[in-house]
């Protein structure tokens, strides 16, 4: 359940309110609401780092599926070369 919160602003910021209430057909204290939890989730996301990059899980394609697949022998052989040149 909501509790009240008293809240001190100036008459321009409050006049602000008000017409952003007014124009989103909102009360101004769900345009607060919303611009405090806007604020609070920008310096402290409530979200684990998965669900902080979800949507961009699974939408690369293309490349060599096989790319994975010997990677310590390649490594190795890599290694060898590069010993190789000096």
């Amino acid at each position: 359940m909501a509790s009240p919160l008293t809240l001190r602003l100036d008459e321009k910021t409050r006049k602000r309110i008000v017409r952003i209430a007014r124009r989103k057909q909102l009360s101004t204290s769900e345009v607060v609401r919303q611009a405090i939890e806007a604020w609070a989730e920008q310096h402290e996301p409530v979200t684990s780092p998965y669900e902080a990059v979800r949507d961009l899980i699974g939408i690369v394609h293309g490349g060599n599926p096989k790319g994975s697949v010997q990677t310590g022998r390649r490594f190795t052989k890599l290694l060898k070369q590069r010993r190789r040149r000096r």
